[in-house]
């Protein structure tokens, strides 16, 4: 197996699909990358047993072959070289050696037989989506998954579709992300949940010059295929919870803010908050809105006043900073919007104006006021 491949034009596809190697693996196979040859086309994969990332790219080759190659070896080795051919040769003893005008530089390979089996996704349905709506609605959730393991469905992104809709939503049970599209295209209702290390590696590596991601998904897998770039993803077993239960019908207290003062004075004010809650205390008097925060541990407090746009009922409401600042801070409008209904009951968050087919709303848990 021999073939001649431009460095950078190797080093591009090995750094797109290099995110989902692990630090650590169990299999010692999974710390390569694959290297399969077939009339003139390499074909890069890697794999942490759950994702699986493919791309390709054309080279200069007689002949077909495959071979498994340590893959931080080769991507330190790449990255030190300048733009010029190389050349790989691999013997049957599935030596590897890379020859530039710099030198030769050889590594031990493995059997390609010894790497995963790439999946074969069947019965599947699909829908087109915009790279860039893609992308956005990995930005505008993703930071709401929960951490917490013992629920692993949470940890996930939860796609939801039907004729007319897609939802996707991502919540820890103390702030819910909605993120909403009414322009995509498909035809079947469904709904999954994606792990959030795949759709970190969409974020990525989703490029600007890219019009539409092709999205096939079946009951246990999805696929994402845009440029020459594909990743296999297993969906996360279990029920989704019941988000919808959990938005109020109606929070007829509607407080609207400038959203860059607003993130400003909490992100101030909280600097003198608990530690361990985080609590800041929003009061709101006509069209004034009043940030407080306190440690009656070390006797530390701090107020700010802001100048806002208010129709309802003073209120006084609690809220952990940082999940409020999470949220405002995700968000891309001049003011921002913040609907209530009483000091015991969730927040709604929400954006001045949406973009056009799109419906953002983020939700987060109010605490105790005192």
């Amino acid at each position: 197996m021999n073939f001649i491949v431009s460095s950078t034009a190797l080093l591009k596809e090995l750094q797109s699909v290099s995110g989902v190697l692990n630090s650590s693996n169990t299999l010692p196979i999974l710390d390569n990358f694959l290297f399969n040859i077939e009339n003139k086309r390499l074909t890069i994969s890697a794999s942490d047993l759950e994702s699986t990332m493919t791309t390709f790219l054309e080279v200069e080759s007689k002949t077909n072959g495959n071979v498994a190659v340590p893959a931080k070896l080769l991507l330190d080795i790449i990255k030190a070289l300048p733009e010029h051919p190389l050349t790989f040769s691999v013997d049957d003893n599935l030596s590897v050696e890379i020859s530039s005008d710099y030198g030769k530089y050889k590594l031990s390979g493995f059997s390609a037989d010894e790497f995963p089996k790439i999946p074969v996704i069947e019965n599947t349905s699909s829908f087109i989506m915009s790279a860039e709506v893609l992308k956005r609605a990995i930005d505008k959730t993703i930071f709401a998954c929960s951490t917490d393991e013992i629920r692993p469905v949470m940890c996930g992104i939860y796609f939801q579709l039907d004729s007319k809709r897609l939802n996707v939503v991502t919540t820890d049970a103390h702030k819910l992300v909605r993120y909403s599209r009414t322009d995509i295209d498909n035809k079947d209702v469904a709904d999954f949940v994606l792990p959030k290390k795949p759709m970190h590696l969409l974020k990525g590596i989703l490029p600007t010059n890219v019009n539409d991601v092709n999205i096939e998904y079946n009951n246990s897998n999805v696929v994402f295929k845009f440029d020459n770039i594909t990743l296999v993803s297993r969906l996360v077993d279990g029920t989704y919870p019941n988000y919808e239960a959990i938005i109020p019908d109606e929070n007829p207290n509607r407080l609207t803010v400038d959203r860059m003062l607003f993130s400003n004075a909490i992100r101030r004010v909280s600097i003198f908050a608990n530690r361990s809650t985080y609590k800041i205390k929003l009061s709101i008097n006509g069209s004034e809105l009043l940030i407080s925060a306190e440690d009656l541990d070390f006797s530390n407090n701090a107020d700010e006043r802001l100048t806002c746009s208010y129709d309802g009922d003073d209120m006084d409401i609690c809220f952990n900073s940082k999940f409020l600042l999470e949220m405002i801070n995700n968000m891309d409008t001049e003011n921002v919007v913040l609907t209530l209904s009483s000091p015991n009951r969730a927040g709604i968050l929400l954006p001045e104006t949406n973009e056009a087919g799109e419906d953002l709303l983020m939700l987060v848990m109010p605490l105790t006021v005192g």
